[in-house]
């Protein structure tokens, strides 16, 4: 059973920084698709990055590109989304999420998912 444990949401000023960290359990993830999603109240479900597990194929939504960094500490079988400069408009629910294949942007194409933990950015 895969298990994505998320932490480290919270408050913050515009302008500020945050790191998320998901804890992935219950597999040998080498071979994994690992994702960053977010909801805003009344919205879609929407990528923000991800990552393979070798650290490749790494991508960003246009709206986080140069402010966000996705990256993995295989010892700690963890997953790390740095977020600098944060914007009102970042405001979510975030979620790490796992798939066995390559797969790409779409929420639908991953089959694990985190628990999810709240930011909000204050202007």
């Amino acid at each position: 059973q895969v298990q994505l444990v998320e932490s480290g949401g919270g408050l913050v000023q515009a302008g500020g920084s945050l790191r998320f960290s998901c804890a992935a359990a219950g597999r040998t993830f080498s071979s994994y698709t690992m994702g960053w999603f977010r909801q805003a109240p009344g919205k879609d479900r929407e990528f923000v990055s991800r990552i393979r597990w070798s650290g490749s194929l790494t991508k960003y939504a246009d709206a986080v590109k140069g402010r966000f960094t996705i990256s993995i500490d295989n010892a700690k079988n963890t997953v790390y989304l740095q977020m600098n400069s944060l914007k009102p408009e970042d405001t979510a629910v975030y979620y790490c999420a796992a798939d066995s294949d390559v797969v790409g942007f779409h929420p639908l194409s991953y089959e694990y998912w985190g628990q999810g933990t709240q930011v909000t950015v204050s202007s």
